[in-house]
């Protein structure tokens, strides 16, 4: 039977936070309203909330840091291959954020920095963190890292992340989302965090993958992020693990799996997607997906309309197509 009620959640930023998308965003049906605290300032949250709260009825959802390490960066450059960088110091290339995570890389770690194929092999621990690029490419502010074949530990909420939910609750906001959610240990702290208030959990490191049949015991919402999923799993992979995820949450009544990434990327520049990402999105409304999530599409692309247009006559096409979700 076709769920009657799939979702849509849309992030803000930049393209959206205005009073024509809000507005639009009400009459089309938009259920929930994200801002990403990635890539929104502590400084700008009350005032944003304020503005969205003034001109939309729409709930919002305040999407945690979570436990990422980032990078921090004054001016954007170009790394070419064999080029040397330098980690964590005031004349630095670049640091990292959290600061605690500079004491945890060792010699020979490999990071792989955002999604435009740049990866740095640390060659120097002695008296600073030195690092080689082993593959090119651009080293941008507030970019995610991976340290590849190896999981550090780092705290489940930021500095930032405890900031921002003290002023969100204090402005009656009621649905968060906890960020590379990696076991139950996560859940069960932000549930008694956050014990009044709807909660969505992340799934986008491999450990919660493979956590997950256990994880979706403790919790109802749960979305798949396949942007920093694919640093933990080989892209080739990624359909696999979303397939796998959705079988596990077959098993359960009551349980949401919304799906995020890349669902109508072509539309950050252009007025109509691809072939390919309407078939993604079919196919995940097939798997059983409870709700779709535009993220850059929405927050900084050329077309945030046209995109929640698209996503909703795709959604309405799957309701009436002869295929049903068992």
């Amino acid at each position: 039977m076709i769920k009657k009620n799939i979702k849509i959640i849309c992030t803000l930023g930049p393209s959206s936070i205005n009073k024509k998308f809000l507005k639009f965003a009400k009459i089309n049906g938009v259920n929930l309203l994200r801002l990403n605290m990635s890539h929104l300032s502590i400084n700008s949250l009350k005032s944003s909330i304020n503005f969205i709260k003034k001109n939309s009825s729409i709930p919002i959802c305040i999407d945690t840091e979570g436990a990422q390490i980032r990078t921090k960066i004054k001016k954007k450059r170009f790394i070419r291959l064999g080029q040397k960088i330098e980690i964590g110091t005031l004349k630095g290339n670049f640091s990292l954020y959290p600061t605690s995570i500079h004491k945890k890389i060792k010699l020979n770690d490999v990071l792989s920095i955002g999604f435009d194929n740049l990866k740095v092999k640390v060659v120097s621990t002695k008296s600073k963190l030195i690092c080689r690029a082993i593959s090119a490419g651009k080293l941008e502010n507030n970019k995610g890292v991976h340290v590849e074949n190896r999981k550090i530990n780092i705290d489940y909420l930021t500095k930032k992340d405890f900031e921002a939910i003290k002023i969100a609750k204090s402005l009656k906001i009621k649905y968060f989302a906890l960020s590379f959610t990696n076991s139950v240990a996560d859940i069960i702290k932000f549930n008694k965090l956050l014990s009044k208030e709807n909660k969505i959990f992340k799934i986008e490191t491999l450990s919660a993958c493979k956590n997950f049949n256990e994880i979706i015991k403790h919790a109802d919402n749960f979305l798949i992020d396949r942007g920093d999923l694919s640093k933990d799993i080989k892209i080739e992979n990624i359909p696999i693990a979303q397939r796998d995820l959705f079988r596990i949450k077959s098993k359960r009544k009551n349980k949401n799996i919304f799906v995020a990434t890349n669902l109508l990327e072509s539309m950050l520049q252009n007025n109509y997607p691809t072939r390919g990402e309407a078939n993604d999105i079919f196919n995940s409304l097939e798997m059983g997906a409870d709700g779709l999530v535009l993220a850059a599409e929405t927050a900084i692309g050329k077309n945030p309309i046209g995109s929640v247009e698209f996503l909703k006559k795709m959604i309405t096409t799957f309701k009436k197509s002869k295929y049903r979700n068992y």
